[in-house]
């Protein structure tokens, strides 16, 4: 079965990680980028509530130290190709606590009391109307890891260096060079904290324009800071072409469309065993071809290996044309959820039902191996009405005895009254697996914040590595979000050995301040104690669901969770709407770095990211204005307003837009003719994410059509080496996250740039 999948695409897609598409609102047909225009809210931001308090600043830990790699490098430019990804985790179950009531924050229902604190900021200077706050306590740096010597090379294209791989103190050398599927004989089990997926080795070949773009992902735990310690042997046609010391990718300039490559690790002078045989790609895209919905298009994505056999699967949900915004009145048709293996077979599909709504902010989708059998799992909000992949009404839990033919929606096309659960759903084959009440119900919907169904129905959704009864153990729970602008509800739920259950529920209960939460959330360990935060805008719950901090700036249309100060902890960046303006703040104290308010004015997009050229003190912040994230300082490149994307040679991240790709000071790298972007104004992609190939990341989208998907990756040759982020916690997490409401670009929990320090070992494990 791998063989004729795999020769049907021509390409190894023997990854343990499927792509989930979700569907949304208005769609972008063409090619054309669309831009401008602020994001629709859905709504005015709720008013009242007191604002909450921060807490303190954290002490510091040791400074980032550790050298870069010297320039080596070099760069040559190909196009096209795709490869694989791949995961399993195992999971344990976990006992709830009692909720008491937070200080400074709400309820937390199965959690424990959260206290306060205070938050300090700095002197403030006024210009152009806008007040920007300096200062702030700060949070101390993470801890460094060695410097170290990198191999050599050419200096690359445009004064780029190159990294040949890294070297520092410490870190976990993996043994005997194998990999954990693809043909390889063992798989290691390494002993770090978070529960990772079992990825492939994800080799994808591309012919180019001076012969064939091949390139392959480093396994977290076999990642060493002893560069010489790991290397690649390529093979082509059986004979060995290269022994890669410094990249996991590389120019074949003998090779030619009917060439085959496979990849071997070399660890410790020990070979590992083969990668399956891959051919070139003609192009730098597949198309995986999809079954049509009536009236529907395909939308946004997120990934997990449905089927568990190592190849990369899709769940993609149709978006109807009648969806509508949460303001929005209207009857919506069906959600439906498909899942399809890469070459474009359909594993099932879901009907959500007529008591699901369609729409950017209603269904959110959970996506990742929750109960450790090395098949991913689909969870969702439900209602009676739903039909399993099997084609059955929901039959377990509370759906065993409701009636299916009920519609409970008004004539205003909202849905107000009637069951609401969560669903998990078997990734092979769609069919039900458990079903439970939704964890915090609409009650009374004039308690969100309006009394026609608007912020009642505003959901987030992903998963994350929060604790389990206060203990972090590194295991998956399902996030589910609903309500901000007024009351802000978190849910995290377990699936495991069969059971869904509630691990714990964060409950603003009354209005949070300035109509906080944004139209998107992101997660990261943010005080470093390897359960990971959960951040749905200003405010930050902890990973045991008690409130952390509030920045009070409110809410925003865009979110970035990221390590955007070297050597500082996870930054929260986010625009604002009743404050104005744009700030970023220490992610567990809500110590401001900087802030910008300009009341009234809603701040409609911006991105916050390392974008070049040259300034490394700080990544940018751009959104009404463009500052130095550290300092609010002005200078810097812009970081844009939309996506941003690893693609070339270098460590910059680009700029994404609509359907193209550009750098940052000119040029277009990506024009994607014949596709689509998704939800109107905002113009994002199916999916960016670390698919396949190197570290660098693979970009989604719809064609025109909806008849297919295209799967790009770059084929820029690279001398920088890092393992793939698909192995590190925060961007795993972020990836599903992405497709949340306003989708937002997901982000490493360590810095990349030219002169980074080296990455930190991967705290990980795999079956």
């Amino acid at each position: 079965m791998r063989t004729r999948i795999r020769n049907a695409i021509q390409v190894l897609v023997r990854g343990r990680v499927a792509l989930v598409l979700a569907g949304t609102v208005v769609l972008v047909q063409g090619c054309s980028s669309s831009t401008g225009g602020s994001s629709s809210n859905g709504g005015a931001p709720g008013s009242g509530g007191v604002a909450a308090a921060a807490g303190s600043p954290t002490g510091g830990s040791s400074a980032s130290s550790g050298g870069s790699s010297a320039p080596s490098g070099g760069r040559t430019t190909a196009s096209g190709g795709l490869a694989s990804l791949g995961g399993e985790t195992t999971s344990s179950g976990a006992t709830v606590t009692g909720g008491e009531t937070t200080s400074g924050g709400g309820t937390v229902i199965g959690g424990e009391t959260a206290s306060g604190g205070a938050t300090v900021t700095g002197g403030e200077t006024t210009s152009g109307g806008a007040t920007l706050t300096g200062g702030g306590t700060t949070s101390g740096g993470t801890t460094g890891r060695g410097g170290g010597t990198a191999s050599g090379g050419t200096t690359g294209r445009g004064g780029t260096s190159g990294r040949g791989g890294t070297t520092s103190g410490g870190g976990v050398a993996s043994t005997g060079g194998v990999s954990p599927s693809g043909g390889n004989t063992t798989v290691p089990a390494g002993t770090g904290h978070y529960q990772m997926e079992n990825l492939d080795r994800g080799v994808v070949a591309v012919k180019v324009t001076g012969g064939v773009y091949v390139g392959w992902r480093m396994f977290g735990y076999e990642y060493d800071t002893t560069a010489s310690n790991v290397s690649y042997n390529l093979y082509r046609d059986g004979t060995k072409v290269a022994n890669v010391t410094d990249s996991t990718n590389y120019l074949d300039a003998s090779g030619t469309t009917s060439s085959k490559y496979t990849v071997t690790a070399v660890i410790k002078g020990v070979e590992g065993t083969q990668s399956p045989a891959v051919t070139p790609w003609a192009q730098n895209y597949t198309s995986i071809p999809l079954k049509a919905v009536s009236g529907s298009s395909a939308n946004d994505g997120s990934p997990g290996d449905l089927d568990g056999d190592g190849i990369v699967d899709i769940v993609l949900k149709w978006d109807p044309a009648n969806s509508h915004d949460n303001s929005q009145s209207g009857v919506t048709d069906d959600v439906i959820i498909d899942g399809y293996t890469l070459a474009g077979k359909q594993l099932w599909r879901i009907d959500l039902g007529p008591n699901i709504r369609a729409g950017q902010h209603y269904t959110q989708m959970s996506v990742y191996d929750f109960d450790g059998d090395g098949k991913a799992e689909l969870a969702v909000k439900t209602a009676p009405g739903t039909k399993d992949g099997t084609g059955a009404y929901l039959s377990t839990g509370p759906a065993a005895s409701d009636d299916d033919s009920a519609v409970y929606r008004n004539s205003s096309g909202y849905i107000l009254t009637g069951p609401e659960y969560i669903t998990v759903f078997a990734g092979d084959t769609g069919k039900e697996l458990a079903t439970i009440d939704y964890p915090v119900p609409r009650g009374s919907v004039s308690a969100w914040g309006d009394a026609y169904g608007n912020r009642v129905d505003r959901f987030n959704g992903g998963f994350a590595f929060v604790k389990d009864n206060g203990v972090a153990t590194g295991l998956p729970s399902i996030i589910q979000q609903r309500g901000y602008y007024t009351r802000l509800t978190v849910s995290a739920l377990t699936f495991r050995n069969g059971v869904l259950a509630q691990n714990w529920i964060y409950d603003s209960v009354t209005a949070i301040p300035n109509g906080g939460g944004d139209h998107s959330c992101m997660a990261g360990d943010a005080d470093g104690d390897l359960g990971q935060e959960i951040i749905p805008g200003a405010r930050t719950i902890g990973s045991d669901g008690k409130f952390m901090c509030d920045s009070g700036m409110g809410h925003g249309d865009a979110l970035d969770i990221a390590q955007l100060i070297p050597g500082k902890p996870l930054v929260t960046f986010s625009i604002h709407e009743s404050l104005g303006g744009m700030d970023a703040h220490d992610a567990a104290t809500c110590s401001m770095y900087f802030k910008i308010t300009n009341p009234g004015v809603d701040a409609g997009r911006g991105r916050a990211e390392y974008v070049g050229t040259g300034d490394e003190t700080s990544a940018s912040c751009s959104g009404p204005g463009q500052v130095l994230c550290a300092t609010g300082a002005s200078g810097g490149p812009g970081a844009g307003s939309n996506f941003v994307i690893y693609w070339d040679e270098d460590e910059w991240r680009e700029l994404e837009n609509g359907t193209s790709i550009t750098k940052v000071g000119g040029g277009t790298l990506l024009n994607a003719s014949g596709c689509a972007s998704n939800n109107s104004t905002k113009s994002v992609p199916t999916l960016t994410a670390d698919l396949l190939g190197d570290w660098r990341e693979e970009i989604v989208y719809r064609d025109t059509s909806s008849a297919n998907l295209r799967v790009y990756t770059t084929t820029d040759v690279t001398k920088r080496r890092i393992y793939t982020l698909m192995h590190d916690p925060t961007y795993r997490a972020q990836v599903n996250f992405e497709q949340a409401s306003y989708n937002q670009p997901p982000h490493t929990g360590f810095q990349i740039s030219p002169n980074m320090p080296d990455p930190p070992v991967p705290n990980m494990h795999v079956k």
